[in-house]
């Protein structure tokens, strides 16, 4: 009868515990003693994107393989699954589980790479034929614009290799995304930043959708935390005005619908409304943010991974609210307030609750196509209003505005 046996299972955030599954491309190993492993690590500890490249060579009294977890040549099934292995302690009886990685080990013949660089470099051009005439039989002239294009072309090259250089150090130091989110800010285009749009739809809801804004299951998962916006009494609406809340939010929270559907997804909205507004005020973002306020997780991934972009500093990726993510969340929280206020939304309230200028919050809605309305100032004072808000309204079809090219003006000659 077998002896019994238990299993115990081994940590996996260390490489000691780890082990490694090799295979050999070019056929089977018949005494794996013969062969001596050696394992390297990138130097570079602090990059998340780095520290856990790996280097596996075997060597032999004939040949050296190499294997790596990265790169082409790596094992794609790495990423995809978690590959374990067992490993019996005679002594004790109990099975060892350690997590595994696996590597491809690959022959290196000496002096192949040689080969193959000297046969591309025997092939040449039309352009190399032709200069290579033009050295042999070419005229005076020919030849000094010959040597001028080579010149040149030496200059350009060492040109663009300083430019390749300089731009992957600033790739590795603030990340791709960040750079691209800096790009479209330079460029300005508010058309990246704007919520799914569709311009030839027959109504005016319908223009940009409620579901492109909040998914069925996301609004779906904002059932509790509405239903605590719904409930809020006069007295904390109060308290919320006088600590300096948002005033888009209090003004649909202090004038909540009686049908109970209607009174369901204004709150609901008001809630998701109060994360962005939250959300644009701040530059660095947390895992916990919105645990507080009891944002479901499905909504705090929307947040991260809409309107946040990654940043790497000091080792470690950061998720941030850049410029441009100001924008677009000022673009869908007015597409928001148009389906809560019946396709009418407040500019002048809006702008204050995001923290940006009026000037920006026009643009962002002129950009959408929206309609703007504001009061004469005769009016404004009838009503009893000390300031004039401006009003934004999706009305079909579509404004479209034409650019604003600033001019300067000429200084005149004396």
């Amino acid at each position: 009868m077998a002896a019994p046996c238990s299993l115990v299972c081994c940590g996996e955030d260390g490489d000691s515990d780890k082990a490694v599954i090799v295979r050999f491309s070019n056929g089977i190993v018949k005494n794996a003693n013969e062969l001596d492993f050696s394992m390297y690590k990138h130097a570079d500890e602090s990059n998340p994107r780095k520290k856990s490249r790996r280097i596996v060579v075997a060597e032999s009294d004939r040949l050296s393989y190499v294997g790596n977890n990265f790169g082409a040549g790596s094992m794609k099934c790495n990423s995809l699954c978690k590959y374990y292995v067992g490993v019996l302690n005679k002594q004790t009886m109990q099975m060892e589980v350690h997590s595994a990685q696996l590597f491809n080990m690959r022959p290196v013949i000496p002096g192949e790479e040689t080969e193959t660089a000297t046969a591309q470099d025997t092939s040449q051009t039309y352009r190399d034929k032709v200069d290579s005439l033009i050295e042999a039989f070419g005229t005076n002239k020919q030849k000094r614009a010959l040597s001028s294009r080579r010149l040149n072309q030496v200059g350009s090259d060492t040109l663009h290799q300083a430019v390749a250089k300089a731009a992957s150090s600033v790739i590795d130091q603030k990340g791709l995304e960040a750079l691209q989110q800096e790009v479209a800010e330079s460029q300005g285009d508010l058309a990246l930043h704007l919520p799914p749009c569709t311009a030839d739809a027959d109504k005016a809801e319908n223009i940009y959708p409620f579901d492109d804004l909040l998914s069925p299951d996301e609004f779906k998962a904002l059932d509790q935390a509405g239903s605590k916006m719904a409930a809020l009494t006069s007295e904390e609406l109060q308290k919320m005005r006088d600590e300096g809340g948002c005033l888009s939010i209090l003004k649909f929270l202090e004038n909540m619908p009686t049908v109970d559907e209607a009174r369901d997804k204004t709150a609901r909205c008001a809630f998701y409304l109060s994360l962005l507004f939250k959300l644009v005020r701040q530059r660095s973002i947390t895992r916990k943010f919105g645990q507080e306020e009891g944002c479901p997780r499905i909504i705090q991934n929307k947040l991260f991974r809409t309107f946040t972009v990654e940043t790497f500093k000091n080792g470690r990726i950061h998720n941030t609210v850049s410029s441009s993510m100001r924008v677009k969340l000022a673009a869908f929280s007015l597409a928001l307030l148009l389906h809560m206020g019946h396709m009418t939304a407040d500019l002048t309230l809006l702008h204050r609750d995001l923290g940006l200028t009026e000037a920006r919050m026009v643009e962002v809605a002129k950009s959408m196509g929206l309609s703007l309305t504001k009061p004469a100032r005769g009016k404004a004072e009838e009503a009893g209003l000390h300031d004039e808000h401006r009003h934004a309204s999706l009305i079909l079809p579509l404004v479209k505005y034409d650019p604003f090219m600033e001019r300067r003006k000429r200084k005149k000659m004396r």
